[in-house]
């Protein structure tokens, strides 16, 4: 997984509430285990049409917000089935951090476990962010996860919180696996305790 420190991009406006998983990547998109490859079908029915052309008015398919590193939204940000396909597809697209006033909590957890950082922040502060997002590509918003800020593009910095936990995982770019691995030295050397006191266990290759 890739760490996160801090990230300056284009911010991409979504002034929705109550955006669920289906909305974010469609049910009939789910055939695949691969992170790969979903980004184009990201918010598929609000991205195209019935004939599968593009909608001019959706934010996505506009300039500059075809390289948006950024989504800003409103409530409940994710709420609807479990399906970890959502983060992927937000992540293959391009998507690195969601900021709402608060996320459905199992797609939080999905948003940690892939590498995006989702960023609570008041109504009030979140419609600042869209009016700013609005701007375009020169309205650069940077989120420094170190120091817990988001930084409009006027310089204003906007704190948020965090669990110290999944924010040192973030930085240090770890997701479960990752968490497991730091610790490969301890579990080898328990592998080798157990093969030397127990000899009369089979050894199972994998």
């Amino acid at each position: 997984m890739q760490a996160f420190t801090q990230l300056t991009g284009i911010a991409a406006p979504l002034p929705l509430a109550n955006v669920d998983t289906d909305k974010i990547i469609p049910a009939r998109f789910l055939k695949t285990i691969k992170r790969t490859g979903l980004g184009v079908h990201l918010f598929d029915t609000l991205r195209y049409d019935e004939n599968g052309r593009e909608r001019t008015d959706f934010v996505l398919n506009q300039e500059p917000y075809r390289k948006a590193e950024i989504l800003i939204a409103h409530e409940n940000f994710g709420c609807g089935s479990s399906r970890e396909h959502a983060p992927w597809a937000l992540l293959d697209f391009g998507i690195r951090c969601v900021i709402a006033p608060d996320f459905a909590d199992i797609f939080n957890n999905n948003c940690f476990k892939n590498g995006i950082l989702p960023v609570r922040l008041p109504r009030e502060v979140c419609d600042q962010l869209i009016e700013d997002a609005k701007l375009g590509g020169n309205a650069r918003v940077t989120i420094d996860l170190e120091r817990q800020v988001v930084v409009r593009p006027s310089g204003e910095e906007i704190s948020f919180e965090i669990d110290p936990f999944r924010r040192e995982l973030m930085l240090g770019g770890l997701d479960d696996i990752g968490q497991t691995m730091k610790h490969g030295a301890a579990i080898d050397g328990f592998e080798a305790r157990e093969k030397a006191e127990k000899s009369w266990m089979p050894t199972i290759s994998v």
